[in-house]
């Protein structure tokens, strides 16, 4: 392909990788990044700032890392055991290392002298790809029904931690008696995260565990229980509202208070400070139904109503700050009567479990789920499994109407 039909902006990338490649970072000028790419230096800065931004164009935009979460989602269904997986993530990534030894190197070396806002920038380049590994681990431990008492995104962070600090002795000194070969380090690599954790600390039981139940509502029983809660009372109302529009457990939903509502016409946001300190957007959809608008719905019409002082967002009888077993007494009371698919009355985790199914049928990626909920990847698993059922059955649907 001609120069001309290659933009400004990735002739600069092109020539910045091949610079790198060869003679680092910190020995490349802007200026023969710039004459490479056959355009003006001032050209460069318009685009990138520095060469600190181009350098982080150049991880950003690499097809390598682009494309990360789509090729272990593929690898994850690929695999056949947890040491395939393992050691095939571990063999592309040291390969991928290998293949630029000094931009490696220039960028571990020179990052500490990167402005502020250049470190930042890769250090959430770097936690992105982290959460492709962790689901990548997360969903072949699941599938293998392997535990562990630390997260996927810790297992995640370990991983790469090795892999970059093997590359840097690798890369950085000879004949050292480390280990013989890349072989023997993945092996070593391996066995630590298999045997070591299994047997040795436990953190990886190879046994059968029982794998969390997702039972998520259907459309029609989520809107008749909130048709009763509203018959019951705006508070009422509103706290049903939260539980299936915003998806919070009882523990976080006996934390909020009043200030911890954002709401506007553009949004409806929560400010968690139970368990994992975060933001999470209240629906407007719930299943297929519209209640309200951002500006006003069952939680903030409750609000608006209130004529005391407390801080508190929901309240009980005597006007304290309601309790965890209050909360379930209302879910009780309220869902009595109502049966689930399995015959049984509702309980009140499937309020949350039927709002994470709804997100994850809307389109939202795991990863980002696991950010508003604030659990990791395996826990996350049930739920992702979940979801391919239900968008499994619609298909064999549609395919049967079209018949």
């Amino acid at each position: 392909m001609s120069s001309q039909l290659v933009s400004t902006r990735q002739r600069l990338i092109n020539a910045a990788i091949e610079l790198f490649a060869v003679q680092g970072v910190t020995e490349t000028t802007t200026r023969q990044i710039a004459e490479l790419a056959k355009v003006n230096e001032v050209t460069l800065f318009r685009n990138f700032g520095n060469k600190h931004g181009l350098l982080l164009a150049v991880i950003s935009e690499s097809p390598v890392f682009k494309d990360l979460g789509e090729s272990l989602r593929q690898q994850a269904n690929q695999t056949s055991s947890f040491y395939e997986a393992l050691k095939g993530y571990a063999s592309a990534r040291l390969q991928a290392l290998e293949q630029v030894p000094d931009l490696v190197l220039s960028v571990v070396g020179e990052a500490r002298h990167y402005p502020v806002e250049n470190r930042q920038a890769l250090g959430k380049y770097l936690t992105q790809a982290n959460y492709y590994v962790a689901e990548y681990l997360a969903t072949v431990m699941e599938r293998e029904q392997l535990n562990s008492d630390i997260s996927a995104e810790k297992l995640a962070s370990l991983l790469n931690s090795l892999l970059l600090g093997y590359a840097v002795i690798e890369f950085t000194s000879e004949f050292h008696e480390l280990w013989h070969d890349r072989d023997e380090f993945l092996e070593n690599l391996i066995e630590l995260f298999l045997n070591n954790f299994t047997h040795s600390t436990s953190l990886i039981k190879t046994e059968s565990i029982s794998t969390h139940q997702v039972a998520d509502l259907p459309a029609n029983l989520v809107h008749l229980i909130l048709q009763q809660a509203k018959k019951s009372g705006l508070q009422d109302y509103a706290l049903m509202y939260v539980l299936f529009g915003a998806g919070l457990s009882p523990a976080e939903i006996v934390n909020l208070e009043r200030s911890h509502q954002i709401s506007d016409a553009n949004q409806h946001l929560l400010q968690i400070t139970q368990g994992s300190t975060r933001q999470v957007p209240v629906n407007q959809w719930i299943m297929g139904k519209r209640y309200g608008s951002y500006s006003r719905n069952p939680l903030t019409q409750w609000l608006n109503s209130r004529k005391d002082e407390r801080s508190a967002m929901f309240l009980n009888d005597d006007g304290m700050p309601i309790s965890e077993a209050e909360i379930q007494e209302r879910w009780q009371e309220l869902t009595e009567g109502f049966s689930t698919p399995e015959e049984q009355q509702p309980v009140i985790e499937q309020a949350q479990q039927t709002w994470c199914i709804e997100m994850l049928m809307k389109g939202i990626q795991l990863e980002d789920l696991s950010i508003l909920t604030g659990w990791d990847f395996t826990k996350l698993q049930p739920y992702a499994r979940r979801t391919r059922e239900k968008l499994a059955l619609e298909q064999a649907l549609r395919l049967d109407q079209k018949s």
